[in-house]
């Protein structure tokens, strides 16, 4: 038995991610909370979801929405109380599933107390938990770049030093080599567990090992502040950490655990990953996020080759074959929404997001739905960056137009496409005023289309993309096929049609998914043995008796047949 076929509830799972803020206010203040997720947990049980996970909730002051906290042990308290997260816990496990929380440990607050005291004095017993160097001729101690633009190192005259943050200046930089900072993380992880959690998402986690030194990145291009990740992603001492945090916390719980790790390959990610080395489940990889992303990158948007996106996915299917195991996403809390970006959000936008679904349901890995996702909601296009909280979007909008004088007219068509707020405005319940999501004003504005696009009319809706959600679930709970089944892609070069094999213990299912908005033709590849023909699953009404060593898919079709 290999790995990939051994058998463990978070392989049989699907996630759904809650970004707590967007997803349902309880108390009118325009910000969601607690008891408003404790409130929609009927709907996710009806979707038929296993685990939520929860993005940060703990107590920040939301400079980076939560994921700067200044403490571990707390509840925000634009949220509520740890009463509330309590009653949620067990409202969860009351209705059989799971409850995993987001783990924060590359960066604090610069708020949390061990920075107060870090930043205090050199003297001070919590200097070493944070990454502090004095700066030369007025100059930053080194040239990385801030993922959030500009230098990712900050002064601070109480003690004449600078500190790192690889995010926002309010985001200081654990140092993962003091043993006493560890010890304390670990701690705080074996409260959470014993308090009843079921696992945790750590974010960015590959961040944490820096090569101690901190050198210059090479700037052929003379451009001042560049990346330092060939220093910090990935680190030399990331398998010892992460052994470390398994051998003190993690195995003694039945838990589920994924990595988020930006620039991570497939080769990494068995080492991360393989039951043996005694480290994370599974990992979020960022490969196939990046496709339509120019040479500029993220907000330099290209359009998406299809052959691009089939070659990444297989080769993380065929990379962890046997040996690791897959997290299968489209959307995530700072991803816009898929169905506008490799779908088709107008005329076709309940088949596209029908489509997209079918093909990554439909993988070997565990699935996750971000919220809205299984509504099909959208892409929001507001005229104003004053529209806009995301400090990331701000940012370069500002670098862009302010220091480099581009039009904003083109900022805001990236921002349109790529703004990780295209995943935060809040949650589409019903037609009514802010759809439904609170009675006061919200932190974000709705999207504009909630009266169309709301979770009360897709349930009603038989045909609608949540119930399409729905059966997908049902089917990976009912074959085993859809979780252990191996991957085998065909129709490699065809630049409309993603189609690939699942095969398992002499059954073998064919996933044929049409990604363009015209018709596409299907052949039958000679490899592929076909006994039977049965449909599994369809997001267009389909003759049964259809042949289908040959036949032409609709605009967004998507298949599922048992073949043998």
């Amino acid at each position: 038995m290999t790995q990939s076929t051994r058998r463990r509830w978070w392989k049989e799972s699907v996630v759904y991610q809650i970004y707590p803020r967007s997803f349902k206010d309880s108390d009118g203040d325009g910000i969601g909370d607690l008891k408003g997720i404790t409130e929609k947990l009927d709907y996710l049980e009806e979707l038929g979801v296993d685990v939520i996970w929860l993005s940060p909730v703990y107590q920040s002051p939301n400079d980076d929405n939560g994921y700067d906290i200044s403490d571990y042990r707390a509840i925000m308290d634009e949220f509520g109380t740890m009463a509330d997260w309590e009653e949620l816990l067990e409202a969860v496990h009351r209705r059989g599933m799971k409850l995993v929380m987001d783990l924060v440990v590359n960066h604090t607050s610069d708020e949390h107390a061990w920075f107060v005291a870090s930043r205090s004095s050199k003297d001070s017993p919590y200097r070493d938990y944070y990454w502090w160097r004095p700066g030369s001729d007025g100059k930053e101690p080194n040239n990385w770049e801030s993922m959030f633009s500009g230098s990712a190192w900050e002064y601070d005259e109480t003690t004449d030093e600078y500190f790192l943050h690889l995010f926002s200046k309010k985001q200081p930089d654990l140092n993962w080599e003091n043993p006493r900072l560890r010890r304390e993380i670990y701690e705080m992880m074996t409260w959470w567990l014993d308090k009843g959690i079921d696992g945790f998402r750590m974010d960015v986690i590959n961040f944490i090992s820096k090569v101690p030194k901190l050198p210059d990145a090479p700037d052929p291009e003379g451009k001042g502040y560049v990346s330092g990740a060939d220093f910090f992603m990935n680190g030399p001492r990331i398998h010892e950490f992460l052994q470390e945090m398994n051998r003190e916390v993690l195995h003694r719980y039945d838990i589920m655990t994924v990595g988020e790790m930006p620039g991570v390959t497939p080769e990494e990610a068995r080492l991360y990953t393989g039951e043996a080395r005694n480290e994370l489940n599974m990992v979020f990889q960022f490969e196939h996020m990046d496709l339509d992303s120019g040479p500029g990158g993220k907000w330099d948007v290209k359009p998406m080759k299809l052959t691009d996106l089939k070659r990444t996915m297989t080769r993380w299917q065929k990379g962890l074959e046997g040996c690791g195991w897959n997290s299968l996403y489209w959307n995530n809390h700072d991803q816009p929404r898929i169905v506008s970006r490799w779908g088709d959000d107008g005329e076709h936008r309940v088949v596209s997001a029908k489509m997209l679904a079918t093909c990554l349901h439909l993988m070997q890995g565990t699935p996750y739905i971000y919220q809205g996702e299984e509504l099909g909601m959208t892409n929001v296009q507001f005229d104003s960056i004053e529209d806009y909280r995301d400090i990331e979007t701000m940012n370069m909008y500002r670098e862009k137009v302010e220091k480099e004088g581009v039009d904003p007219t083109e900022v805001m068509r990236s921002i349109h496409k790529k703004s990780r707020d295209n995943a935060r405005t809040p949650m589409q319940w019903d037609d009514s005023a802010n759809g439904g999501f609170t009675s006061g004003t919200p932190w974000i504005r709705v999207n504009p289309n909630y009266p169309e696009i709301n979770a009360a009319q897709a349930v009603k809706d038989p045909d609608s993309v949540f119930h399409y959600y729905r059966r997908l679930i049902q089917l990976r709970k009912k074959y085993p096929i859809m979780v252990y089944g191996i991957y085998d892609l065909i129709l490699e070069d065809h630049e409309q049609i993603y189609a690939y094999t699942r095969s398992f213990k002499g059954e073998q299912w064919l996933v044929i998914c049409n990604f363009s908005g015209e018709e596409a033709d299907f052949q039958m590849p000679a490899e592929v043995e076909m006994t039977r023909q049965e449909l599994i699953i369809a997001n267009l009404e389909v003759d049964p008796t259809e042949n289908i060593s040959s036949f032409t898919l609709k605009p967004y079709e998507a298949r599922v047949y048992q073949i043998r």
